[in-house]
């Protein structure tokens, strides 16, 4: 040990580099040599940065590495200290029935089915940021005759749009096309998608639901068979890898847990690996996608439940083109450390959500799959849940949670929370928020009702920051919320057609110096 010790710092420096960043904090923890050689390397404290806020970073290496490092760490505590005042407003003309969200790279996108319109447009467009702005009236989305769309899924970092559609009320296709222009997407291996010859009979277009994440589009959609009661409907899943080939060989297949009108829901963990939820939580590598999805485990839920994946912004770039972001550091959410968010669907007077760290999917042995995973066994530690009022906002990005908080008993005013579930997040919030350890007990709604049922208790711990300044009411008409690494976006209903999104850019409080919540 001593003859190690006494190596130069450089060389203990670049030994320790190696190691996984839970294991550099432990060694400089236990030894002051070690703990000199960590204070004095910029590069080691990066490691430990990007670890433990469980992000995957392509550093620009013209840059010093300290530099670096002082962003990110002044990026992490900016989400602690966030002015909730909009940075700017956005007016949104959009009809009712409407489908929107925020997705890759700032850009706000909506799908209005009744109308067969579309549009996608950048709300707060950086310098650095290739930017797409593009409006599709009737009849545009697909110009294929006797067709109507089915759903539609735009992922601006890859330039990509597909459109599910049906010809004749009975053979579906996915085409696949470019966001900025017309014409097939230059990387597509062809116009368009074909779904398995088996599905084309019994597919029931009522409920369909179309998702992406770089090499990967998957269709979910319930099947009619004539043998199978109306309770007991079969849904189906099918996954292409539409830059390679137009045809799918990638299908799962079940009955639709719990009487359930909608198709499955599933979430992508990564480029191989597929979520998919049922009575359950069933982890499938996607790695092959000459084959059917293998089964890699099994995740049990504590009791029956109706759940639903509140969607993601797909700013992980794991995979994906992010050509638009030519920035000096970025940095991703790593796929295998973030958290996804199940939300109990059939509560009607309340809301119960899981937020899961999705590390429990990746470490797996090669039992897994045989073994159904007891709750017992992964939830409790790897869980948090939470109760609120029906009409709570919601959502999620890499490992902080954007929630909003009643602060009243009839839960008319509401504040906004942030949540970071980091491992770092007690470092980098500096004195500022709560941090919560200690284990949580809630009842779970045994009925549509709301009546009080089974108690579960779970500890998976994080920050708590309460942003008090500014309070909203049931009145104010906050449609919908979402959260980015960088940014929160805030949509408010209207009287009329033209509604307000509300932007606030956390990043912008690095330079303008917000005001402290808590």
């Amino acid at each position: 040990m001593k003859q190690f010790l006494s190596l130069a710092e450089e060389l203990l420096s670049y030994i320790l580099s190696f190691l996984p960043y839970r294991d550099i904090l432990q060694c400089t923890s236990v030894c002051r040599t070690l703990r000199q050689t960590y204070l004095s390397s910029s590069e080691l404290q990066y490691i430990v940065e990007i670890g433990g806020q469980r992000l995957i970073s392509n550093t620009d290496h013209s840059i010093p590495i300290s530099k670096h490092l002082q962003l990110l760490r002044d990026k992490a505590h900016a989400w602690f200290k966030v002015d909730t005042h909009p940075l700017k407003m956005v007016p949104v003309t959009r009809s009712r029935g409407s489908r929107d969200k925020i997705v890759a790279g700032g850009h706000f996108c909506f799908w209005n089915p009744p109308e067969d319109t579309a549009m996608i447009f950048p709300v707060l467009s950086k310098p650095s940021q290739q930017s797409i702005r593009r409006n599709w009236l009737p009849g545009t989305l697909c110009s294929a005759p006797h067709s109507h769309n089915l759903d539609v899924f735009m992922d601006p970092a890859q330039n990509l749009i597909a459109v599910a559609y049906a010809v004749d009320h009975k053979t579906v296709y996915i085409n696949l096309g470019a966001l900025n222009g017309d014409g097939v997407h230059p990387q597509a291996a062809g116009e368009k998608l074909f779904l398995s010859d088996d599905s084309e009979n019994s597919f029931d277009m009522t409920f369909v639901r179309l998702k992406g994440f770089g090499r990967h589009i998957a269709l979910s959609h319930r099947s009619n068979d004539e043998n199978r009661t109306s309770l007991d409907k079969v849904w189906q899943l099918q996954i292409w890898d539409w830059k390679y080939s137009t045809t799918c060989s990638s299908i799962l297949s079940g009955a639709i847990p719990n009487g359930s009108i909608d198709p499955v829901e599933f979430c992508f963990l990564g480029n191989n690996r597929l979520l998919v939820i049922t009575d359950n939580l069933n982890i499938y590598s996607i790695e092959d996608m000459s084959q059917t999805p293998e089964l890699l485990a099994c995740f049990l839920m504590p009791i029956p439940l109706k759940l639903w994946c509140l969607p993601l912004i797909d700013d992980i770039g794991y995979g994906s083109q992010l050509h638009m972001q030519a920035q000096a550091t970025m940095c991703t959410s790593d796929p295998t450390h973030r958290l996804i968010c199940l939300t109990v669907a059939f509560a009607q007077f309340s809301t119960q959500i899981f937020i899961i760290s999705t590390r429990i999917f990746f470490d797996l042995n090669e039992t897994a799959a045989a073994i159904p995973i007891p709750w017992q066994h992964w939830g409790p530690s790897n869980t948090r849940i939470f109760r609120y009022p029906f009409h709570f906002k919601i959502h999620i990005n890499g490992n902080r949670v954007l929630q909003t908080l009643p602060v009243d008993t009839h839960n008319i005013n509401f504040i906004l929370q942030l949540l970071d579930f980091s491992p770092l997040a007690v470092t980098n919030r500096r004195g500022l928020g709560r941090v919560v350890k200690e284990p949580s007990t809630t009842y779970m709604s045994a009925d549509e009702f709301g009546t009080r049922g089974e108690s579960l208790t779970t500890s998976l711990p994080y920050v708590q920051v309460v942003f008090s300044k500014r309070k909203f009411t049931t009145d104010s008409l906050l449609r919908d919320m979402w959260i980015d690494k960088d940014r929160i976006y805030m949509i408010f209903r209207s009287l009329s057609f033209i509604e307000k999104l509300e932007v606030i850019d956390v990043q912008s409080d690095l330079q303008t110096g917000a005001v402290s919540t808590s």
